[in-house]
């Protein structure tokens, strides 16, 4: 794991929070169309994929709850994506954007070198506990809006369990 509070990473830690400033910006944006057209799956596919590279980036770092919680993000959006019924997925973009508040937060904390926060995680995780318990039947681990490409889509066998499983660790890795 990376100590990014070591000097040495001072500019690494930096760029990252910058790049993923950036990237958070365009995951509300994406929500914001999202919220317009809720019936666009391409939409939480591109949610997804930006949500990737945080996660990607956050993860080398060794920053556990960032990565989760990109993570957790990603399948989601990705799960929603799959969904039929409008006012889920209505929901799904509220927490969404709730996630990228969040994101925000423990961005500005590595920024400012903090470890609290006045976000309510427990209150947050009972929200994604109800909404992964309504994706339970969707087992399909990537998002796939092409009906050509639905064809090839792998199935996650793991993917809920997954969900399950970041949602309860997080919070412990702070």
């Amino acid at each position: 794991m990376i100590d990014i509070n070591d000097p040495d990473m001072c500019e690494i830690v930096d760029e990252f929070c910058n790049e993923s400033g950036e990237l958070l910006e365009h995951l509300r944006d994406t929500l914001d169309k999202f919220e317009d057209d809720p019936e666009s799956p391409k939409l939480l596919e591109e949610f997804g994929q930006t949500v990737d590279r945080i996660m990607g980036a956050s993860k080398t770092l060794g920053l556990e709850d960032l990565g989760h919680l990109c993570q957790m993000g990603k399948i989601i959006g990705y799960k929603c994506s799959q969904v039929n019924e409008r006012p889920l997925r209505e929901v799904t973009g509220g927490v969404l954007f709730d996630l990228c508040d969040l994101l925000e937060v423990l961005l500005g904390n590595i920024r400012d070198g903090k470890d609290s926060h006045d976000f309510n995680l427990d209150a947050f995780k009972g929200r994604l506990q109800w909404l992964a318990s309504k994706f339970k039947h969707i087992e399909r681990a990537s998002c796939s809006y092409d009906e050509k490409e639905a064809g090839k889509a792998q199935t996650g066998k793991t993917t809920t369990a997954e969900l399950d499983r970041l949602i309860n660790q997080f919070g412990k890795a702070s």
